[in-house]
């Protein structure tokens, strides 16, 4: 999917979600969900932070 289409289905900007791509930006937890609901994973597939 492209970032175009992830900011559409999200509602959010574009460049904010390649700096949350990248590490250089936190998400909230509302965003990760927004995000995996967006991309059909579970927030643990895109959360880092839960990853071993």
């Amino acid at each position: 999917m492209s970032l175009r289409t992830l900011s559409a289905r999200v509602g959010r900007d574009r460049g904010y979600l390649s700096k949350v791509e990248r590490g250089l930006k936190g998400a909230s937890e509302s965003t990760l969900r927004d995000i995996a609901d967006a991309l059909h994973v579970p927030v643990a597939a895109i959360n880092r932070e839960e990853q071993p």
